[in-house]
Parts: structure tokens; sequence; C-alpha cells
């Protein structure tokens, strides 16, 4: 089967070398010349634009930053709503419900099916084929991609209607963007008593605080001060948001949230929307004047 991915940037691109890795032919289209030169040396195809990806190939996979990035992919004068050969496209971008409807009724016109599908688990996960994917669209549209979505890791149809796949997204980024918040609070609050901070990361994690945040992302990018786990700032905000926004629209309660969302705003603000997300700690360090570091060659 050719696939097609439009898209190659932190996660996209490990995920086209992961389907080059099992075997299947890929065509790829991103805006930058140099991420569509990286997937040609891994083997795949290289287009011309997002149409030219769906004329040639009938399941167009794609991973993208933003819901305008999404929106123009899909359905702008160079979009995959006007190839010839697509019949499904597969959204693996956190674009929000909304935008996800939209989508799906913009393509069903065409005769194209979607399926919302966001995914979570990071760079790490979609190197080595193990991201959780969240998808909701056709039940038999599912099935029917569920062998290539296998490829990348483990498989949810959390329900047919298009937009609930973006909404478990939206819950599963909240939780994470919380304990990431909190982690990096209690940490700085510890070492500012004048606890050590790796020791802090290994009770937690024999403890019940423990969360992927203490598990993955502090032991691995804020600790040894790298700030490198490979997802934007930026990004993490804007999910936060959709978040909110989506939750105002159901009226639901939203106080932790929005206190959530103040801790990645300022974030954004102050390190900048391109930087590692795991700089959310800085701010915390800032206003309590100390330094969450675990460098070994620090504490001797």
């Amino acid at each position: 089967m050719d696939i097609g991915l439009i898209g190659l940037g932190n996660m996209g691109f490990p995920m086209a070398a992961r389907l080059r890795e099992t075997g299947h032919r890929l065509v790829v289209f991103d805006a930058r010349a140099e991420s569509i030169d990286r997937a040609v040396a891994l083997g795949a195809a290289a287009a011309t634009s997002p149409a030219d990806v769906a004329d040639r190939a009938e399941t167009v996979l794609t991973s993208l930053p933003t819901p305008q990035a999404a929106l123009e992919v899909a359905t702008g004068r160079e979009g995959v709503i006007h190839g010839s050969r697509i019949r499904r496209l597969v959204e693996l971008s956190t674009i929000g419900p909304h935008t996800a409807r939209q989508l799906a009724a913009l393509l069903a016109d065409r005769g194209i099916a979607m399926l919302d599908c966001p995914v979570s688990g990071g760079v790490a996960g979609a190197r080595h084929g193990t991201l959780a994917l969240m998808a909701s669209g056709p039940a038999d549209e599912y099935s029917s991609v569920t062998p290539l979505l296998e490829m990348l890791g483990r498989p949810y149809l959390v329900a047919t209607e298009p937009g609930a796949g973006q909404t478990m997204k939206l819950i599963n980024n909240l939780m994470a963007a919380a304990t990431l918040a909190a982690t990096a609070e209690v940490l700085v609050m510890g070492v500012k008593a004048g606890l050590d901070p790796t020791v802090m990361i290994d009770v937690l994690n024999a403890g019940s605080g423990a969360t992927h945040a203490s598990r993955d992302k502090f032991p691995r990018s804020v600790l040894p001060r790298t700030f490198d786990f490979g997802f934007a700032t930026g990004l993490m905000t804007k999910d936060v948001r959709l978040y909110l926004e989506e939750a105002a629209k159901l009226g639901t309660p939203t106080e932790l949230a929005e206190t959530v969302a103040r801790s990645w705003e300022a974030t954004t603000e102050s390190e900048g929307p391109d930087s590692d997300f795991t700089t959310i700690v800085k701010p915390f360090e800032a206003a309590a004047g100390v330094i969450v570091d675990g460098r070994r060659d620090r504490r001797t």
C-alpha cells in the first residue's frame, strides 16, 4: 500500500522513518525542502505539494503543528482535497474537536473519509513505534488502517463520531501539562529547602508521586539541563488552550486547567514558543532563585 505523509517535524519525521523501516512505500511532503531530503534519503518519494501526495496515495497521514496548518494542508488551494487518488485522511495532529469535525465534513463532500487520530508518546514513541493513537471516525475506515497504525504504536478507536479522538488527546495533554508543571514546582521547592533533585526524583518514582514527568522528562531533560525532550512549549500551550476552549463549550469545571494554563503561558512568554517544553521549570527557578541541576559535577 502506498502511504502519503505530510509534515516531517519532530513527530512526523520519526514516524516516516518507522514506516520505511517496516517496509511501507512512502510519499512525503513538508514545507521545508531539507526535511523532504532527509526522508528521501531513507527511501521515501518526494511530492511537490499536499495535492501531489493525494494524487499518489490512497491513504494520507498528516502531522502538523496547528489547526490552521491542518486546514490549509487538507482543504487549501493545493490541499489533499484536490488529489485524485486519496480515499482517506488520517489526521495525526492535535487540532481540537471543532476543527476535526469541520475537516471531516469538508472532506466527506469530496468522497474522502477522515480519521482524526492524534498521538501521544513523544519523539521516542514515534521513533520506536510505541505511540498511543486515539482514533475516531468510521469503524470500517479504522479497520482498514489498523495494521498501518499498529506500525506506529497502539491504536484505540475512541468513538465513531469525528472529533472524539481530539477530545481524548486534549484530556491526555492537559494531564501531561499539569504533571510536568507540578513536578517543576515541587522540585524547585525541594531544592530551595536544600534537597538533592536527583534524590527527590528517585523518591517520587518509588512512591505515589511518580508520573511520566518524574520517570522520564525530568531525568532525561531537566536534571541534565539539556532541555531537549522534543516537544515545543508553544505546542503544549496551544493544546492547553484547546482544552480550555472545549471545556468552556461543554460547561465543565476548569479551575485546575486555568492554573496550569497560566504556568504554560508564562513559560511561553519567558522562554519562547520554540523552547523545549521541559523549560517550564525555568520560571519557577527564577522566582525561587535556585536551579534544579542533577549533574554530578554540580553536586560535588
